[in-house]
């Protein structure tokens, strides 16, 4: 199993050893996923769609799970540690006296922080003898990650697109078929799931839910595949935290530390990479952080969904999990962040949310690109659009702390580029772009 080079490697010694792993530190047990007839879901019931390992790491309540050193070579080959920056430029604009920094994660080859988590799932599957995956994707920037983590890993790799997403983002299609992926417009004619969604509605935009329906179907009607997830699930989660370890080292080394923590919300492994291990020094009682989620007013799961158990796609697949949610028959309009465009919310997060150690608000997409092309302005780097939503929250703290008189450290992630995005900015720019929200 030979890592193919990408780049030069940076230093390996500066990535993280460990996966941070938030479980053991919730103020509540994380309840368990359920079977329909109410049955709790044991390990061995997950084998038939995912790796081993990563079972083990789905259910483990170890503080800390080590990174393998072949893994921790292609993060470094794959580019991190990724940039912490300050936008002083944004700062100045601003008038503000808050300290802004965001973690870049659009330098990575796929342009955003999924290929931590896809490397990661692929790794372990080609351990495992694995020869394909299947997965979801919205807006394409996880299954651009999973298909290039087919590609480093010699695993044929089949992306079910949402296919609002396949209309609106045609280069994401193209670069994940450039990794060798094969990508699916979902809903598809290829899956029973698929093919009920079209019966009842010809023209479905489609959703995660119902992409996430197609691809479990899939790995399960099929030995020789398994299914990669992108975000709620928390080993997925937990993969991200090299994003956070790194932000705090490099903080330190700046003799700064944040007041203000922030990223955008769809399932929650992006703002979950960056925030869990700030989390852990607030729930452990060092220190009093903020911490900001942010979602599209399109799809509010946090500000407008219940908590209870769900299912995590159409279908009803998958087990039942504990969460907020918008009903997993929620088809959210079709904004162009689609990577945000999920009915449920991780269910670590879900726990850190009820208990008001995380802030939720939501936005409208006008708003979201607005704040994002500002910044761009000033910045120079065009957010991806679910990224921005972080963007608009930095702003806004950043100008209630120039109200208010009052010296704030703001830290957010900026967790992908919005290169394949412009669309969204060509309809933003002459006016197009509409505000949604659910019924």
């Amino acid at each position: 199993m030979d890592i193919r080079g990408l780049r030069a490697p940076q230093d390996v010694s500066q990535i993280p050893t460990s996966w941070y792993n938030i479980v053991p530190d919730l103020p509540e047990q994380l309840p368990p996923m359920l079977k329909p007839n109410g049955e709790e879901v044991r390990p061995e019931d997950l084998e038939p769609i995912f790796a081993k390992e990563l079972i083990r790491q789905e259910f483990s309540r170890e503080e800390y799970i080590g990174i393998p050193s072949k893994l921790r070579e292609t993060y470094a080959r794959l580019g991190r540690p990724t940039p912490l920056i300050r936008a002083r430029r944004l700062e100045e604009l601003l008038d503000t006296p808050a300290r802004i920094y965001y973690k870049y994660e659009g330098v990575m080859p796929t342009g955003s922080h999924k290929i931590n988590t896809a490397a990661a799932q692929a790794y372990y599957n080609a351990l495992e003898g694995v020869k394909r995956l299947t997965t979801e994707t919205g807006a394409g920037q996880w299954g651009s990650a999973l298909a290039l983590g087919g590609a480093l890993y010699g695993l044929k790799v089949r992306v079910y697109m949402v296919r609002v997403s396949y209309e609106q983002k045609p280069y994401r299609k193209v670069m994940m078929q450039v990794y060798g992926a094969e990508v699916i417009p979902s809903p598809s004619e290829l899956t029973q799931s698929g093919r009920a969604v079209l019966r009842e509605d010809p023209d479905s935009p489609g959703s995660l839910g119902i992409a996430i329906s197609e691809a479990v179907e899939d790995a399960a009607t099929h030995e020789d595949t398994k299914y990669s997830l992108g975000s709620v699930l928390n080993h997925v989660l937990l993969h991200q935290t090299v994003i956070g370890q790194e932000a705090m080292k490099q903080m330190k080394e700046l003799g700064d530390y944040p007041d203000v923590v922030i990223g955008a919300v769809g399932g929650g492994s992006n703002f979950a990479g960056l925030t869990y291990p700030f989390i852990r020094e607030v729930l452990r009682g060092r220190e009093s952080t903020e911490f900001i989620a942010v979602e599209p007013t399109a799809a509010p799961t946090m500000t407008r969904g219940e908590i209870r158990y769900d299912h995590g796609d159409s279908a009803g697949l998958t087990p039942l999990i504990y969460m907020y949610t918008l009903g997993h028959k929620f088809v959210p309009p079709p904004i162009h962040a689609g990577g945000l465009r999920y009915h449920g919310l991780a269910p670590t997060l879900t726990i850190l949310v009820k208990h008001g150690i995380v802030k939720a608000v939501a936005y409208p997409q006008t708003e979201v690109f607005k704040a994002a092309t500002y910044f761009a302005r000033a910045e120079g780097i065009i957010p991806a659009p679910e990224s921005a939503h972080a963007v608009k929250a930095a702003i806004d703290t950043a100008l209630r702390a120039k109200e208010e008189g009052r010296s704030t450290t703001i830290l957010f992630n900026l967790s992908g580029h919005g290169l394949l995005d412009l669309k969204g900015y060509d309809d933003y720019l002459a006016g197009k772009l509409v505000d949604a929200e659910p019924g």
